[in-house]
């Protein structure tokens, strides 16, 4: 069988234009992980933004794939379901796929009449081999490829209704709901490395340099409301042993990747088996790429003197700290109090942020923070506390607004307090206010991050041009023009004010999604 998977792309927010562009790491991982005698082929659509119609038809006509998978997310819904009228037209016969946190989270919404086919729900690579064989062994037996049927014409749908983690189709249209298939726990005795070689595109880079992605382990135990994850796979942690995790990060080296972004959930959660994982890192000699690692604060307060300097020799370079917000009752709203607690013999002692980005920047490493302004109960005043908490202490700001995705507790509390005020989900992307607080209209809140996040993003390119002057003096006008889209003359010089720069910017991102609708010959009304 030949399998064409496709990731949706990102309204130009992470684009090889302004230097930022990740690939999809599950993707990767599903291709890996299905039966060897499959062809198959990834397409991330974050690397076409200016083409994403015509580089799937072209991909489609030329493979001609049995089975189209697709990868979303919330605010790349609306794409991909106006994808799969085209990916009818273009490629009739093939049973098209939905995976990722939105498709197994609001799975209903992929399952319309002109939905997918087929949704694997939570952890899909199991899941996704199960499937191919079930669709292989129906179309290699006469009569069970009957055209116009569900699910890509299978007649028998036995073995599916058998198959846990999938949402399907059967051939009268009702629409089934298998059971949930459990976590895996012993992720290196049913998961193989991941195929990038399937890649199709090329381009991913993090500041002028090669990167990848490597997963070492999978889940969190913590219930932040914002997250996906206790949803997606309940409360749970399990490590990939060292060995595959060195032979991940080789494959990635050999293929060109020069920074290599942890994915994991939340590595922190062990910090002895963090600083095992440096050492080995080191004793491999790895550490000639640099890492990117997402933690939490607490365990960089408790452990950083010891952790921070390992993490150094072993090539870490940026940290994303999820600080969520530095007032208690946000962190409270948040969820988030117990992952930023400092503590001294057991007892909490305050917040760990800054103990945490003290530690992380004495040893030289850069820290993102990562901070949610527009809570239910925020004021200006309150927003403004953690702005000017990341203008002093963190060197990239990744600011976002609470967004209700689907089956998260967040969602639940603001549609109870009736604080939803856009239901568009094409701008639940994080850096569009779709909610109000109790004080301060949404676009007031959006007006007050995008103020001032545009400026501290600026104060780093002093860092980058030390590290990476090569990027930054072929870049630099490119990534101006991007972080202050919506400044014209008059707005410089004083003549026009933010809020006229803002509301050109709004516009202008309102045009960017919109991109997608007019290389479909879609209507912005659908």
């Amino acid at each position: 069988m030949h399998v064409l998977l496709l990731s949706m792309p990102d309204a130009f927010e992470h684009t090889p234009t302004i230097g930022m562009c990740m690939p999809n790491g599950a993707l990767a991982s599903l291709a890996g992980n299905i039966d060897a005698h499959h062809t198959v082929d990834i397409a991330d659509l974050v690397l076409v933004p200016h083409d994403v119609a015509g580089t799937v038809e072209r991909l489609v006509r030329a493979r001609r794939p049995d089975v189209i998978g697709l990868s979303a997310m919330t605010f790349q819904r609306r794409t991909a379901l106006r994808l799969v009228r085209r990916l009818r037209a273009w490629c009739p016969e093939a049973v098209i796929v939905a995976g990722g946190y939105d498709p197994s989270l609001a799975t209903d919404a992929w399952m319309g009449p002109d939905g997918v086919d087929i949704v694997v729900r939570g952890e899909g690579e199991v899941t996704f081999r199960e499937l191919l064989r079930i669709l292989e062994r129906a179309g290699d037996t006469p009569g069970c490829r009957v055209p116009g049927a569900g699910y890509g014409g299978l007649a028998a749908g036995s073995e599916l209704a058998a198959l846990q983690g999938i949402t399907w189709r059967g051939p009268d249209g009702t629409v089934v709901t298998n059971a949930d298939r459990p976590p895996s726990a012993h992720l290196d005795d049913i998961l193989g490395l991941p195929r990038r070689e399937a890649r199709v595109l090329r381009g991913y880079t993090f500041l002028g340099d090669a990167v990848d992605v490597v997963e070492t382990s999978r889940g969190c135990t913590y219930d932040c409301s914002f997250c996906s994850i206790i949803e997606m796979r309940g409360r749970n942690f399990h490590a990939r042993g060292f060995d595959r995790v060195m032979a991940d990060l080789r494959d990635a080296r050999t293929r060109g990747a020069r920074v290599i972004f942890l994915v994991d959930d939340n590595l922190t959660l062990d910090v002895r088996r963090f600083e095992a994982l440096c050492e080995r890192i080191i004793e491999e000699g790895l550490s000639d790429l640099r890492y990117i690692v997402q933690g939490m604060t607490s365990a960089f307060a408790a452990h950083g003197d010891r952790l921070a300097p390992l993490m150094k020799r072993a090539g870490f370079e940026y940290v994303f700290l999820g600080i969520e917000n530095v007032l208690d009752d946000d962190l409270a709203f948040l969820k988030a109090s117990a992952k930023n607690a400092q503590r001294e013999a057991g007892r909490r002692v305050g917040n760990a942020t800054q103990a945490a980005i003290d530690v992380l920047h004495a040893h030289g490493l850069y820290v993102v923070g990562g901070l949610i302004v527009g809570n239910p109960d925020d004021t200006a005043e309150a927003i403004e506390a953690n702005l000017s908490f990341a203008r002093r202490h963190v060197d990239w700001p990744y600011i976002q607004h609470p967004t209700p995705y689907p089956r998260t507790p967040m969602n639940e509390t603001f549609r109870e307090r009736n604080l939803i005020v856009n239901d568009r989900l094409e701008e639940y992307d994080g850096t569009t206010a779709v909610v109000r607080s109790a004080h301060l209209q949404a676009e007031e809140i959006e007006f007050l991050r995008w103020k001032a996040e545009r400026w501290m993003k600026v104060r780093h390119m002093p860092a980058v041009l030390r590290r990476r002057p090569g990027f930054v003096l072929r870049n630099a006008p490119t990534l101006l023009a991007h972080t202050f889209r919506g400044t014209t003359w008059k707005s410089m010089v004083g003549l026009e004010s933010s809020r006229d720069t803002f509301r050109r910017y709004k516009a202008i991102r309102q045009r960017e999604r919109e991109y997608v609708s007019e290389q479909f010959g879609i209507q912005s009304s659908e």
